[in-house]
């Protein structure tokens, strides 16, 4: 072999050692690739490392001037490490394929072949058929040498026909990384056949190692993707019927409250029937109007307009107006009302203030009703100056008000706030965001 030859062959085991090493770095530190695949391409590359380590002191051994025996057995094992890749990609065919590998019968005829080779190659020493000695000292093919690369050939030849068997089982490009892998090698193999071409043998390896782990990550990536967009969408999905369940509670919770006010309402009209018949007919009409303009409003499942709201509450505060008569005195300062809130919010309010607040025994009963413009929003604050009460107090309106705060959370996104001390009346504060969701248009005739 001339300098120039046996330079080349160096230069190509070196870089074919360096790319190993590449490859088996890549595959301990990126993380997307699966921990299957991750086992797998230590061990490919890891025995490719091991074979150009061969190679090397297998070219090193005679200008060192070491045992031809040590050189000899050196390329033993060097074959041997050559060899081991090819059992292991079509272990690895039959994973991605989702095959059981140790009951394929692709499996135990390639182990099979393998096995057969792994045997020729350990009494070829012995037979001397498949290289011997020659008088300078360097070893040389045999007449039987193609013989010893049947097996190798035959398991390539079969691997690529279990790909092609198996090929709907895998992605394209998983489909494609293996035919990269398999049909240098196998074109190598051929060449090998007539002549020595041990240099195209390791760099074909190691290209063909290195673009099926690069197109196998990239699928396993693609996967990795789409399953993320999958978690996506069904993160979104739980978002959405979390929000249907979130409308539907607030649903109930407005059926809840509707038939009592309705309860209320219908008392005191049959109160007024005995009092005064001419004033339970003008409540009778009040509330008749209130169901004929509102009816829609109150049904509705997401935020309505606070002017729908308002004429709700001045329909419920006429009714109370006229069993209280004098007693019962409401200040209205409500000039913005460009905003929306849920429906019955402010009329519970304000019956709820009316039920605690206010007492026969104690004179009048005065109630207050603002609106305000905030940086952050909008504000309805309803001031009474009735009983009030304490944080320790079993009537605290605070626990009747829960369900209007629980639905200000959940369709726009609001709270409510309330102060209050015994004897000294009750603030109770609506605070509305600016961005205050409204998915469905409220239904106001």
């Amino acid at each position: 072999m001339s300098i120039w030859s046996e330079f080349f062959y160096f230069s190509v085991v070196t870089a074919a050692l360096l790319l190993s090493v590449l490859g088996l770095w890549f595959s301990s530190i990126i993380p997307l690739i699966s921990r299957w695949s991750r086992r797998f391409f230590r061990g490919y590359f890891l025995s490719f490392i091991l074979c150009c380590v061969c190679v090397l002191i297998e070219w090193i051994l005679p200008f060192s001037h070491g045992p031809r025996e040590a050189v000899y057995f050196m390329s033993i094992l060097e074959s041997l490490l050559l060899s081991i890749p090819l059992p292991m990609v079509t272990v690895y065919l039959l994973h991605c394929s989702g095959k059981t590998i140790f009951s394929s019968k692709l499996f135990r005829t390639v182990l099979i072949l393998w096995a057969v080779y792994c045997f020729l190659l350990v009494v070829a020493p012995f037979l001397g058929l498949f290289s011997y000695e020659a008088q300078d000292n360097q070893y040389y093919r045999g007449t039987l040498y193609p013989l010893l690369l049947l097996p190798l050939i035959a398991i390539q030849l079969l691997t690529l026909a279990g790909l092609v068997r198996h090929r709907k089982e895998l992605s394209r490009k998983v489909f494609f990384s293996f035919l990269i892998a398999i049909l240098p090698m196998t074109v190598a193999l051929f060449v090998q056949l007539f002549a020595d071409v041990f240099p195209l043998i390791d760099i074909s390896y190691v290209l063909s190692a290195l673009s099926m782990y690069g197109l196998i990550l990239s699928d396993q990536i693609d996967q990795d993707r789409r399953h993320q967009q999958e978690i996506a969408r069904q993160q979104q999905e739980i978002a959405r019927q979390q929000q249907e369940i979130a409308h539907e509670r607030a649903s109930v919770m407005v059926l809840q409250m509707r038939p009592h006010f309705i309860y209320n309402t219908l008392m005191s009209i049959y109160s007024l029937c005995n009092l005064d018949p001419q004033k339970a007919r003008q409540v009778t009409m009040d509330f008749t109007n209130y169901l004929r303009k509102n009816f829609h409003a109150v049904a509705s499942d997401s935020p309505i307009p606070f002017s729908a709201e308002l004429e709700h509450t001045r329909a419920y505060l006429a009714v109370e107006q006229v069993q209280y008569e004098d007693m019962l005195f409401v200040e209205y300062d409500t000039a913005f009302t460009h905003f929306r809130l849920p429906p019955l919010t402010l009329q519970p309010i304000v019956e709820n203030a009316v039920k605690h607040g206010m007492d026969p025994y104690a004179g009048s009963f005065h109630i207050s009703i603002r609106t305000q413009k905030t940086d952050s929003g909008s504000e309805i604050i309803v001031t009474d100056d009735g009983r009030g009460f304490t944080p320790a107090d079993d009537s605290d309106p605070g626990i009747a008000l829960k369900n209007i705060r629980q639905r200000l959370m959940i369709m726009c996104g609001g709270c409510l706030a309330i102060s209050s001390q015994e004897g000294s009346g009750t603030t109770v504060t609506v605070t509305i965001p600016e961005s205050a969701p409204s998915e469905k248009s409220p239904l106001i005739p």
